[in-house]
């Protein structure tokens, strides 16, 4: 998005909000994390398509980083809702297939090959068609 609106529902004494930068969804979350981990010791990133995200699990996200490297909410289509770090690592969005079923596979093994821990959140289902949005029987 090239404009914030400094006027919405989210209030700019309670929430940083700046311009999303252009790049693919891994460049674009790279950047997120080294701003928000700048001045914080741990970030995590959540997507807006996860109807059934709850504030228990984005506590359990922030929890997890105490003890863990990264933190994952696993998406039913093989991506992830949340992704959590207590360090940048550039390295791990990196010759990800986004938008596919194996971005999930990929970025754990990437995790793996360098040696880091995460957690794994609920497997939650993320809304991309119509349909996903209909099985947990709400209507549009």
């Amino acid at each position: 998005s090239s404009f914030v609106d400094e006027g919405d529902q989210w209030s700019v004494t309670d929430f940083n909000k700046s311009i999303q930068l252009p790049g693919d969804l891994g460049t674009r979350m790279n950047m997120a994390f080294a701003e928000v981990l700048q001045q914080h010791a741990k970030a995590v990133i959540i997507g807006s398509d996860c109807a059934s995200l709850t504030p228990t699990i984005v506590r359990a996200a922030f929890e997890a980083l105490d003890t863990h490297d990264f933190v994952i909410g696993p998406a039913e289509d093989g991506g992830y809702y949340l992704m959590g770090m207590n360090a940048l690592s550039p390295w791990v969005f990196e010759d990800i297939a986004w938008s596919t079923e194996t971005v999930l596979a990929q970025t754990l093994q990437k995790i793996v090959t360098h040696q880091k821990t995460y957690q794994l959140l609920p497997e939650l289902s993320d809304i991309d068609y119509e349909e996903d949005w209909e099985k947990h029987g709400w209507a549009l």
